[in-house]
């Protein structure tokens, strides 16, 4: 009788409801793929298997959020959502002003307009496409202050996501902290691969900034992740539940901006929050203009009270084990197949290499765009680009060329199985084993701003 050396979890909740998925053909989805462009995300979503598009508003919400859309509170001045969802944000993250926008990006453009004057410089541990847009579009020059460590997908360091303090002091030392109105700081950087930062590196950046006069703002989109594997791999935090690392990490920020839609389990929705009033009051009149009134920002009542609810179940430890060891499980049985992944693994999702991939394709061929192709060619799962179409172009004009080139199989929280994982694991790996006859794309429409997500392209002969 074989031995028990380890036990299995299973996922803290079960399910009430399911949705009816559209299994389609080779044939129809090749046809689906001519008629997107080759943009996975021109596909109508009718025509998708599995989508890995995004963790973005794509969750499942739980019966106790269901049960707090009914409890909603409409009023366009003062809803009292509104002040729930404001409590929560303060008692859970520790901020003191609150402002809601429709999403994180409506945050982002709200603070970009009142922190940045042109000619500014902004870092930040890499960039995030609306981020830097926005930046940019206020005039600033985003500068990337995050490790070297982070640009290498094998490299095992646990904490990519970590600012380098000397890249931060020569930026200051070149341009003066006046030049500088913030430093950006996401926990669990996106478009690294889901890389968390340390509390001991946040400690440090926060000693020198405070030095310096720089305020920092946290994208904190998925912060509840991020403290997952600081209580699962930095020295001293074992024992210290998930709440308590979050408010830790808000607690050495100035202020932040939020997409509820990923932690905090909802389908749409955002904030800003910040414990400067000066700030705070610019933010509370432009927000009128921009998003709505300042106690509803462009979400309805019933949304800003699953928020509220979200957030606590964010927080939960038996959630975030769940969340990312399906990550994990992905991770692992893609590496029993050989496909080179970033590592170590990060926490919303599975972010293929695809230049090891595909090393035949010049990165103008679009090795990353032409693999999520293929894989939705295969099975029908939508994965998204994160390399040189995401990176866009600098404002002379010219590619940016990231380091990294990337197909991002992002998990949307409590909304597949283990059985969906092996399905997607096996597809990529069928298209690995085919991966010498795959030829890269041709870009044929490129939009002005975040081309990634209407570009369209052909495929070359």
């Amino acid at each position: 009788m074989a031995k028990i050396t380890k036990r299995s979890w299973a996922e803290p909740y079960r399910m009430k409801m399911v949705e009816l998925l559209k299994v389609t053909t080779r044939p129809q989805r090749l046809k689906a793929l001519k008629e997107a462009g080759f943009n996975t995300f021109l596909l109508p979503a009718e025509d998708v298997y599995i989508d890995l598009l995004t963790d973005s508003g794509t969750n499942a919400m739980s019966d106790q959020q269901w049960s707090a859309f009914m409890t909603g509170d409409e009023a366009y001045a003062g809803s009292k959502s509104y002040y729930r969802m404001e409590k929560t944000i303060q008692d859970y993250y520790g901020y003191k002003y609150i402002i809601p926008t429709h999403q994180g990006r409506g945050a982002e453009h709200l603070l970009s307009k009142i922190m940045i004057k042109k000619g500014d410089y902004v870092p930040g541990n890499m960039y995030f496409t609306t981020t830097r847009l926005h930046q940019e579009l206020a005039g600033a020059k985003f500068v990337d202050v995050i490790i070297d460590e982070a640009h290498d997908p094998n490299n095992p360091f646990p904490f990519k996501g970590n600012v380098d303090i000397n890249k931060l002091d020569a930026l200051v030392k070149k341009v003066g902290a006046s030049k500088i109105p913030y430093i950006c700081v996401a926990t669990n950087v996106n478009m690294a691969g889901g890389q968390p930062i340390s509390l001991a590196n946040l400690k440090e950046l926060r000693k020198y900034t405070k030095k310096h006069g720089i305020k920092i703002i946290h994208d904190m989109t998925r912060v509840a992740e991020n403290a997952y594997f600081i209580q699962q791999r930095e020295k001293g935090y074992q024992n210290t539940k998930i709440k308590d690392i979050v408010k830790e990490i808000c607690s050495l920020t100035d202020g932040a901006t939020m997409s509820a839609k990923k932690d905090a389990l909802v389908n749409i929705g955002g904030f800003l929050a910040i414990n400067d009033w000066d700030i705070y009051e610019e933010a509370r009149n432009l927000v009128v203009a921009y998003e709505g009134l300042h106690t509803y920002g462009g979400i309805a009542g019933r949304d800003m009270e699953a928020i509220a609810v979200g957030i606590v179940e964010s927080l939960s430890d038996a959630h975030q084990k769940a969340r990312v060891g399906q990550v994990e499980y992905l991770g692992a049985k893609m590496q029993e197949y050989g496909i080179p992944i970033v590592t170590p693994i990060g926490g919303h999702g599975i972010f293929v290499d695809a230049k090891a991939f595909l090393p035949h394709l010049t990165q103008d061929q679009f090795p990353a765009q032409t693999l999520a192709a293929e894989v939705y060619l295969d099975s029908g799962v939508r994965t998204m680009e994160r390399g040189i179409v995401s990176a866009g172009r600098k404002p002379n004009g010219d590619n940016y060329y990231p380091n990294l080139e990337l197909v991002r199989f992002t998990l949307p929280r409590r909304v597949y199985t283990q059985a969906h994982m092996d399905v997607v694991a096996e597809s990529v790996a069928m298209v690995y084993e085919n991966r010498t006859k795959i030829k890269g794309l041709k870009m044929i429409y490129e939009p002005k701003y975040l081309r990634f997500f209407q570009a369209r392209f052909e495929q070359l002969k």
